[in-house]
C-alpha cells in the first residue's frame, strides 16, 4: 500500500503549513491543490514544496472549482504517481491529524473499503451546521438503504484510488461542497465496504469557512434528489445486499 495525503486548498495560507508539518510527520507525501487560491497563499504553497520539494507537490488550478473539483484534481494526480490510496485531510486544521495512524492502520488491514471519519464535536460546531447534517445524513440512509456510512460530510478519509478514480471518470459528480456526499454514495453504490473511524473535529474561532450557506445549500438538497432517483433505480440491488448479508 503506497498512500499519499491530497489537501484540497483555497485560500488557507496561515493554516495549511500546520496541516502539512503535521501530516508530515506521519511520514505521508502531501499533494497540495491550489484551487484558484489568491497569490499571498499560493506563495505560501509553493515555499512549502521548495523546503521539501520530494515529498511536498502542488497541482494548480487554474481557477476556482470548488472542493469537489480540487479533490478530483488531486485524486487523478496522485493515482498517476502511482500512489494505491489517498488521505483526504482540510487546509483548514478542522481535522485531528494525530488520528491519522489510526486511519492507515484500518486502511492497511482492509485496503479495498474506505475508511470515513465520523465526527466527534466539541462546543466550538456551530449549532446551524451541525443540525443540517443530520437532513444530509438521513438522505444518504435513504440512498443507501444502509447505515454503513454514519457521516458522508466528513472530509477526513482514506480512498482506494482504483475505484475512486474509476468512478470520477466515468460520472459526473458535484465539485463544490457536495462532492464528499455524492462520491461516498455512489462508491457504496458501486459495492464499496466503508469503515468509520471516530474522530475529533474542532472549529477554530479564526478559521475560514467557504461554505455558502445559501448556494451549497442549493446543490446539496439538488445532489439529494438526483441520488434519490439513481436510488430508485438501483432498488433491486439494494435490497438484494440486505437480504444477502
Amino acid at each position: 500500500m503506497k498512500v499519499c495525503a491530497v489537501i484540497p486548498v483555497y485560500n488557507h495560507g496561515e493554516a495549511v503549513g500546520a496541516v502539512v508539518k503535521a501530516v508530515r510527520s506521519h511520514g505521508l507525501p502531501c499533494v497540495l491543490v491550489d484551487d484558484g487560491s489568491e497569490p499571498g497563499c499560493a506563495a505560501v504553497l509553493d515555499g512549502l514544496a521548495r523546503e521539501d520539494s520530494e515529498h511536498v507537490e502542488v497541482v494548480r488550478l487554474p481557477q476556482n472549482e470548488g472542493k469537489g473539483g480540487a479533490m478530483m484534481a488531486g485524486l487523478r494526480a496522485a493515482l498517476s504517481r502511482g500512489y494505491s490510496h489517498a488521505l483526504q485531510i482540510d487546509a483548514d486544521g478542522q481535522h485531528n491529524a494525530g488520528d491519522i495512524p489510526r486511519f492507515l492502520a484500518l486502511a492497511k488491514a482492509q485496503p479495498d473499503m474506505l475508511v470515513c471519519g465520523t465526527p466527534v464535536y466539541d462546543e466550538s460546531v456551530p449549532k446551524g451546521r451541525l443540525y443540517g447534517r443530520y437532513a444530509t445524513h438521513i438522505w444518504v440512509w435513504i440512498n443507501t438503504l444502509s447505515f454503513a456510512i454514519r457521516d458522508s460530510m466528513c472530509g477526513f478519509r482514506v480512498y482506494p484510488l482504483q475505484p475512486t478514480v474509476a468512478l470520477i471518470d466515468s460520472v459526473k459528480i458535484g465539485k463544490r461542497m457536495d462532492f464528499d456526499v455524492e462520491v461516498l454514495v455512489r462508491l457504496f453504490w458501486r459495492g464499496m465496504r466503508i469503515l468509520n473511524q471516530p474522530t475529533q473535529v474542532r472549529y477554530p474561532t479564526d478559521g475560514i469557512s467557504h461554505f455558502d450557506v445559501l448556494w451549497d445549500n442549493v446543490r446539496i438538497s439538488g445532489m439529494h434528489a438526483r441520488l434519490f432517483f439513481g436510488m430508485l433505480g438501483r432498488l433491486p440491488v439494494l435490497l438484494w445486499r440486505k437480504v444477502a448479508k
